[in-house]
């Protein structure tokens, strides 16, 4: 399954990942990891819930909002049965518990702030993924 080389787009993604990361540590004083926003949604809470609904909502509308202002249809193919999907995002889901924060804490914030932790986090992120992509492609058929 080839993957589109999109050098444009893929900058202008990056760029704007780390525009965000810098607005949210410059006015809330907060590291853009993820799976810790959207955890202090859930019980117990920690503190209030504004910025994490608002954080949250425009990474999941953004995609839509400029889907529909530059007229591009945004499609996603998935090859798996749902059962997959939902144990893939159980483990996905311990692993940041136990890693103490996700690819975007870790690798967008952490490096940037160059710490030995999220660079230990990111390089057994990576070596898992591709261990994973390894197994699944030619090991599992």
């Amino acid at each position: 399954m080839p993957t589109d080389f999109t050098p444009i787009a893929s900058f202008a993604g990056g760029v704007l990942i780390g525009l965000s990361a810098v607005l949210l540590m410059a006015l809330q004083g907060r590291i853009a990891g993820v799976s810790g926003i959207a955890a202090g949604l859930l019980p117990p809470w920690s503190g209030p819930a504004s910025w994490r609904i608002a954080f949250l909502a425009g990474l999941v509308g953004a995609a839509a909002v400029a889907g529909w202002v530059l007229r591009i249809e945004i499609t996603q193919t998935v090859t798996t049965d749902g059962s997959t999907l939902v144990f893939g995002g159980l483990l996905v889901g311990v692993g940041t518990v136990l890693g103490s924060g996700c690819t975007s804490g870790h690798g967008v914030c952490g490096l940037a702030r160059f710490s030995v932790r999220s660079l230990a986090a990111v390089a057994t992120f990576m070596a898992t993924a591709g261990l994973t992509v390894f197994a699944v492609r030619h090991l599992a058929g």
